[in-house]
């Protein structure tokens, strides 16, 4: 008699390598960082930089902008700047940010459609 119990699938180490490849391809290309939060997270970080990237009626950064946008970092702020859209975010003012608050970041490198 036969036993009903299978064995789990085995995992061998050119699938793991194919994996870790893969996962690796989604890190952020500006220094292979990974953003800490995720996008709807740094969406709401960013929330009192709005009127500073407003599409219509931009503002220069206040001072919980700039906090916020260092505390979240580079590779957070690209991850928005390449991510979906968000409605009345202009991104050359997104990407601006990081100069007008003083924030020593690496440029986003911008995701080709």
């Amino acid at each position: 008699m036969k036993s009903l119990i299978t064995k789990p699938p085995r995992v061998n180490l050119l699938n793991a390598l194919l994996l870790a490849i893969l996962l690796l391809s989604f890190t952020d290309q500006t220094m292979g960082q990974l953003c800490a939060s995720t996008f709807v997270g740094s969406v709401l970080q960013l929330m009192p930089c709005r009127p500073a990237v407003a599409a219509f009626a931009a503002e220069p950064p206040n001072e919980p902008c700039c906090t916020a946008l260092k505390v979240l970092g580079q590779p957070c702020l690209c991850m928005l700047i390449n991510g979906p859209p968000i409605a009345g975010l202009d991104r050359s003012l997104a990407m601006q940010l990081p100069a007008k608050c003083a924030a020593n970041f690496d440029p986003c490198s911008i995701a080709s459609p």
